[in-house]
C-alpha cells in the first residue's frame, strides 16, 4: 500500500512538472497570483513593431526576434500597456553573436531606439561588453548570466524606484533610481516612471527567441 502511494505522489509531481512547463500558459497558481500572459505563443496579437516589423514572427510556440533593427511594444489589454510596478519574466534564448533587449516603463516610438524608460539587456556573446540583465548604460552587467543555445528565465522586478534583475532565480542587479537624478542628454527619457515593455531587434545578426511572456501587476 505504502508502495503504491508512494508511486502515486510520484506521477502526479511528475504530471504537475508536464503542466507547470506548457508554454505560454499559465498555472492555476500562476492564476490566483495574478500572473497575466503579454504572449499567445500563436500571434503577435496585442502587440505593435516600430520599423522593419519582419524581424519579428512567431514559429512554434516562440517570438522568434531575426533581423534589422526595429521595436516590438506591448500594446494589449493588460493594464492597459501601462505598467508601473510589477513583476515581468520571460523565457529567452540566445545565439551566437546575439543582442537583444526588453524595455520597460517606455512608449512606442515609429523609429530608432527607445528613448523612454529602461533598457535589460539580453547578450551572452555579443562582442558588447554590456552582458544580460544588466540596466543598459546605467547599471550594467559584465559578466554573461547564461549559454547562448539554452532556454534561461529572466525576471524584471520594479517597485516604486527600485529595479531589480534575475536569472534563473539568481539577483543580478539591484539598483535604486536616485531622486531629481539627470540623465545625459542622450538618456534623459532614461527614468523610472510608468509605460509600456518592448523586445528590441537589434541587428540582422542577432537571433534571439522568447516565450512564456508573463507579467504580474504590483500594488
Amino acid at each position: 500500500m505504502k508502495r503504491t502511494l508512494s508511486v502515486l505522489i510520484l506521477f502526479a509531481l511528475a504530471l504537475s512538472r508536464v503542466v507547470a512547463a506548457e508554454p505560454n500558459t499559465l498555472t492555476a497558481k500562476e492564476k490566483s497570483a495574478g500572473w497575466k500572459l503579454l504572449f499567445d505563443g500563436k500571434s503577435l496579437n496585442g502587440w505593435k513593431s516600430s520599423e522593419n516589423p519582419g524581424s519579428f514572427s512567431v514559429e512554434a510556440g516562440t517570438l522568434v526576434v531575426f533581423g534589422k533593427r526595429s521595436h516590438l511594444f506591448y500594446t494589449g489589454p493588460v493594464a492597459n500597456a501601462n505598467f508601473k510596478n510589477f513583476e515581468l519574466q520571460l523565457d529567452i534564448k540566445t545565439f551566437p553573436k546575439a543582442n537583444s533587449g526588453v524595455y520597460f516603463h517606455t512608449e512606442y516610438q515609429e523609429t530608432g531606439w527607445p528613448s523612454k524608460g529602461y533598457e535589460v539587456q539580453v547578450n551572452n556573446t555579443h562582442k558588447d561588453v554590456k552582458k544580460g540583465a544588466g540596466l543598459y548604460a546605467i547599471k550594467d552587467n559584465l559578466e554573461a548570466p547564461a549559454k547562448d543555445g539554452e532556454w534561461y528565465t529572466m525576471r524584471i522586478k520594479v517597485e516604486g524606484k527600485h529595479a531589480q534583475t534575475f536569472v534563473n532565480g539568481k539577483e543580478i542587479i539591484d539598483y535604486t533610481e536616485e531622486p531629481n537624478v539627470v540623465r545625459p542628454d542622450n538618456m534623459k527619457g532614461r527614468l523610472i516612471s510608468n509605460g509600456t515593455f518592448a523586445i528590441q531587434g537589434h541587428d540582422p545578426e542577432s537571433r534571439v527567441l522568447f516565450r512564456n511572456i508573463k507579467v504580474r501587476v504590483l500594488p
